[in-house]
């Protein structure tokens, strides 16, 4: 019981009753609205994006494509928290990003989402261990634990036997995979790869793609920037820019759950 005023009126003897407790506040992965980026080159303003507007749930495995020019570069660094919009909202698993000031956006960077580069990335004269141990060194993470986990995620990319070895030792499709492991290490909320088979044969980019299918299949949310459509049919979700907007945002019927298949 409780007295409670209403229209300016005392009111005794009201039962007021509690709250009700909301159910855990889940979010998508990522959810951009209406999200523009204007470059100023000279007197002159270039409009990358141009109201941009999708939502990616956690566990999605999605393909962003376009032709040069088309503003997909512009949106993997906008995704990638390397950049920020000009207009519109950018929120990652429930953050927006711009309420985040520069320090703090590095360390959501470096926490959340797992990069894939075209070119690798990986330091020279350094194992593929150490390679991987990276992030976790940036995260404070101890040695034995740091080690565990770093060995943990090369074994899931068939790479348990090359752990001591150099990126010069390695072949190109072995040093992506050691960079897709340096990617899930720190178990982020999302992994992104930029062109990850650019620099590949078809036969090491199968097996790259393989890689990805089988984290999606996981239950990791996978995003994946690329202009060939061959590989973006490995994903279950394409969407395509064109001039800086998504002109296309399709779900591949046909898709199947590739059985992927432990690179030799």
């Amino acid at each position: 019981m409780a007295a409670v005023l209403v229209a300016g009126v005392l009111v005794a003897d009201v039962v007021v009753e509690p709250a009700p407790v909301p159910d855990e506040v889940t979010y998508p992965a990522l959810a951009m609205r209406d999200v523009t980026k204007t470059y100023a080159l000279g007197a002159v303003s270039v409009q990358a994006l141009r109201g941009v507007s999708f939502t990616v749930e956690h566990g999605e495995h999605v393909a962003i494509m376009g032709a040069s020019g088309s503003g997909k570069s512009t949106l993997m660094n906008i995704l990638g928290c390397l950049d920020i919009p000009t207009t519109g909202r950018y929120v990652l698993d429930g953050i927006d990003v711009r309420d985040v000031d520069e320090y703090d956006l590095a360390q959501i960077r470096n926490r959340m989402i797992g990069f894939v580069f075209q070119s690798f990335n990986l330091i020279p004269r350094t194992s593929a261990l150490s390679n991987v141990e990276l992030p976790l060194v940036y995260a404070g993470v101890k040695g034995k634990e740091r080690r565990r986990r770093a060995l943990e995620a090369l074994d899931q990319v068939g790479l348990a036997d090359r752990v001591e070895h150099m990126p010069n030792e390695l072949s190109g499709g072995q040093q992506q995979r050691v960079a897709i492991a340096r990617a899930i290490v720190t178990n982020p909320a999302i992994v992104l790869a930029d062109e990850p088979t650019g620099n590949l044969d078809s036969s090491a980019s199968s097996e790259i793609m393989q890689i990805f299918v089988r984290l999606h299949n996981e239950g990791r949310t996978v995003l994946l920037i690329t202009h060939e459509d061959d590989i973006a049919r490995y994903s279950a979700r394409v969407i395509v820019l064109r001039d800086g907007r998504i002109v296309e945002d399709r779900r591949r019927e046909e898709y199947r759950r590739h059985e992927a298949v432990s690179a030799p």
